[in-house]
């Protein structure tokens, strides 16, 4: 059986080419261990591998194995649609958010952020390509958002976050990608500052890289099969 360590090595070494094949260094591109519906040992097992940085999409199922893993140096990410009612928790166990695309659930997240745990760091979900099923603000509404939540306290605005719909082939997902890359410049001409593209999973890591993503989202490939769904978020 495939350790979670070696496939973590097989993903890191799928970056790297994707990387060169862009042009990039390897080192541009991080990646984010999707742990959603596994527990504390894999994720354990995957910080022995050397990884830190976790998302999660499933608020309390984070909460309860973000507070198991204490004692390790993690980065926690959420990944998933948040709830009014979920923001406190959010606020109050997680590093990241990437899934923000309402100013109400931005100005949540920055009055009930403690102050002794610094910033959380906050990226803008888009809904780049139109996609009826996906989350997301839509592109022409995504300046205005960013220069509001920008101004918020305890937040920092970092980047973007797309999740498109599936492309047919290799260029089609660059073309999508290419377009959350372009909003993303424009947004930092406006001196927003931002240093970070969320875009990219298992199926489409290849093409976001060479889009120009920053961040990865990895789940099965490094886990492998997901257990059932959680019954609460």
């Amino acid at each position: 059986m495939t350790t979670i360590a070696e496939k973590l090595h097989q993903v890191r070494a799928d970056i790297a080419t994707a990387c060169t094949q862009a042009g990039r260094p390897a080192h541009a591109v991080t990646l984010l261990a999707v742990s959603k519906t596994f527990g504390p040992d894999a994720v354990a097992q995957a910080h022995a591998a050397g990884q830190t940085a976790f998302g999660e999409n499933y608020i309390q199922e984070a909460v309860e194995k973000i507070a198991a893993l204490q004692h390790l140096p993690l980065e926690w990410h959420c990944i998933g649609p948040i709830q009014s009612n979920k923001t406190r928790l959010v606020a109050e166990h997680f590093d990241w958010v990437h899934t923000v695309d309402r100013l109400k659930i931005a100005q949540r997240l920055s009055e009930q952020r403690p102050p002794h745990l610094g910033p959380l760091n906050i990226c803008i979900q888009i809904n780049v390509d139109g996609g009826p099923t996906k989350s997301g603000v839509p592109p022409e509404e995504a300046l205005a958002l960013a220069q509001a939540v920008a101004q918020l306290p305890h937040l920092r605005l970092r980047g973007l976050m797309c999740i498109p719909e599936p492309a047919p082939d290799f260029e089609a997902a660059c073309a999508v990608f290419t377009r959350a890359t372009a909003l993303f410049g424009t947004l930092n001409a406006q001196k927003l500052g931002l240093d970070t593209l969320s875009m990219g999973m298992s199926a489409d890591m290849a093409a976001a890289i060479r889009a120009g993503s920053t961040m990865v989202r990895v789940g099965s490939a490094i886990f492998g099969g997901r257990p059932a769904k959680p019954s609460t978020n």
